[in-house]
């Protein structure tokens, strides 16, 4: 019989509001359970990987051109920087700049030859994701993920130590790039975000070995996509099986409740789940079987914010 597991975002991102009364009184009866909070901890939550220390760059290549293996892969992401009176901030990057394929044949060819000059090889299998594949050898800093950076300083997340002067410079010169480059005067003309910086990310390899205890993810995350395939386990398609169903980009309590969660509850009522389970960023963890139902003592919860 098949399972469903929500890949959903901390309960913080949905508006309060109070619960329908069949999920209130369905997550009232469940098996509740804290993990740890963060994106990459609600992952591991899912994927076991060895080594432990994975490269979200190897894994993306891969699922974005599929020849990520032994390269050496560092994301170099397009950004937007806006200063502020105490210095900068990034205030988009990746996805939410909504490249498209005439950005990169515009800015891409500028900036290949500065990092070309250091034996670093830059391309953009697509619009969102830029690559560098270096030499194995290289000795890079700890880089911050965008999505702990965004709308933060800047300058409290670049990289520190000897190895980090390098890409200090490095980023500082693709800004000056970018900045002269007159397709991001195109780009403010018409509304849009100037491609002003990158931001570097996601260093490594990809691992030796991914596993997971679902028979299918749906998802289009490149990073989960990467995953799921190193797992070999199947992606997309109606779910039939055990599968693991990424609904992080909700923020709308009436989808979650009503389009998500509403239905699957029908269908573990009928018997055609035996296991629902909703896993939030922030750690928040829910078990949901039928027999459940005659937990008539537990009360339920009316909002998602209720311990």
């Amino acid at each position: 019989m098949a399972k469903a597991t929500l890949l959903l975002p901390a309960r913080s991102r949905f508006p309060a509001g109070e619960l329908p009364a069949q999920v209130a009184t369905a997550l009232g009866r469940a098996e509740r359970s804290l993990g740890t909070a963060g994106e990459l901890a609600q992952l591991r939550r899912h994927f076991s990987v060895q080594p432990a220390d994975w490269s979200a760059a190897a894994l993306t290549r891969q699922a974005d051109a599929g020849d990520a293996a032994d390269g050496f892969w560092l994301r170099a992401d397009p950004a937007n920087i806006v200063p502020d009176m105490q210095g900068a901030r990034l205030m988009a990057a990746a996805e939410t700049l909504r490249l498209e394929q005439a950005d990169v044949d515009a800015l891409l060819p500028a900036l290949q030859p500065l990092f070309a000059g250091f034996g670093y090889q830059l391309d953009a299998p697509t619009p969102a994701r830029w690559y560098l594949h270096l030499p194995d050898d290289t000795p890079l800093p700890a880089f911050a993920e965008p999505d702990v950076v965004l709308g933060d300083d800047l300058f409290a997340h670049l990289p520190s130590g000897e190895n980090g002067r390098r890409w200090r410079a490095l980023l500082t010169e693709a800004q000056v790039v970018l900045h002269q480059h007159p397709w991001n005067e195109q780009r403010v003309a018409q509304g849009q975000r100037a491609v002003n910086s990158v931001w570097f990310w996601g260093a490594g390899k990809l691992p030796q070995s991914v596993q997971t205890a679902h028979a299918q993810v749906r998802s289009r995350d490149a990073l989960l996509q990467g995953l799921a395939a190193m797992a070999g386990v199947r992606l997309g398609g109606e779910q039939s099986v055990d599968a693991l169903v990424d609904l992080r980009q909700l923020r709308s309590l009436q989808q979650l409740t009503r389009d998500a969660i509403a239905p699957l509850l029908e269908a573990l009522a009928r018997g055609e789940l035996s296991e629902l389970q909703l896993d939030f960023e922030d750690g928040t963890g829910y078990r949901l079987t039928r027999r459940q139902r005659w937990r008539l003592w537990k009360k339920p919860i009316s909002t998602l914010a209720d311990e």
